[in-house]
């Protein structure tokens, strides 16, 4: 988990400059914010991900509203839909001001409106009620978010697939198939293929998917042995005593 902490921190695909701007006094300069917002996007179409650069975004919106761009703020939430087991997406919350609907015909402001849908479907992944995900996803309410921003996002699907991945991992040694499909959102020969690329092992048989051990679904009872000595085990009990 450290390692997973470290490079959360400090991504390996983050540049020296981008580290100058999330680290260093730039980060509060108002002129880097064309910088991080092309970082940003470089992001959405390479499957990488840097979340310490995108709060710095939303920091510098938060200080100098005249740079707000809901374009950015849609993809920075979207991007940080999918961080399980980190809380990206209410740290970027919490960056967020209240703003009030723009009454500009010519260029609505798509926050307000997409922010509720985001906000359902991080619910729904973090509740790991995976089916329901999928069905808000394709739904109606979502459309705009589909069509607009999360099909410019390179791999977003995979993403929320590996959110979906981690947490069956966690709690089952074996899943059955129709089960799987409504949490993965796939079936036939894209689940035998997802499956397959997975490692794990399809049962076609009796319809099930064995899952590899590991540290959560298949844990090790462990004894542990303290060697406690005699004159420490007489100090102990003469503690005892004075207290009692």
């Amino acid at each position: 988990m450290a390692t997973v902490a470290s490079v959360w921190a400090s991504p390996p695909t983050r540049t020296p400059l981008i580290e100058n701007l999330v680290s260093g006094v730039d980060r509060y300069n108002p002129n880097n914010v064309g910088i991080l917002e092309d970082y940003l996007y470089h992001q959405i179409r390479s499957e990488e991900y840097d979340c310490l650069a995108n709060l710095a975004i939303l920091k510098l919106y938060q200080f100098n509203p005249d740079l707000y761009n809901p374009d950015v703020v849609i993809n920075i939430l979207i991007k940080a839909l999918t961080s399980s087991p980190f809380p990206d997406f209410n740290l970027c919350l919490s960056l967020l001001d209240e703003r009030p609907i723009s009454q500009n015909p010519d260029e609505p402001d798509p926050l307000p409106t997409l922010l509720p849908v985001l906000t359902t479907l991080y619910n729904l992944l973090q509740q790991c009620r995976f089916p329901a995900f999928w069905a808000m996803y394709r739904s109606e309410e979502a459309e705009a978010l589909r069509d607009n921003y999360t099909v410019e996002c390179v791999g977003f699907e995979d993403a929320v697939r590996g959110v979906v991945i981690r947490a069956v991992k966690a709690a089952f040694k074996r899943i059955g198939k129709a089960r799987l499909e409504s949490y993965l959102d796939l079936s036939g020969d894209e689940l035998a293929v997802y499956v397959e690329k997975l490692g794990w092992t399809f049962e076609v048989s009796i319809g099930v998917v064995a899952v590899p051990p590991n540290l959560d679904n298949n844990p090790q009872s462990t004894v542990v042995q303290e060697a406690i000595q005699l004159p420490q085990l007489t100090k102990i009990i003469k503690h005892a005593a004075l207290i009692a």
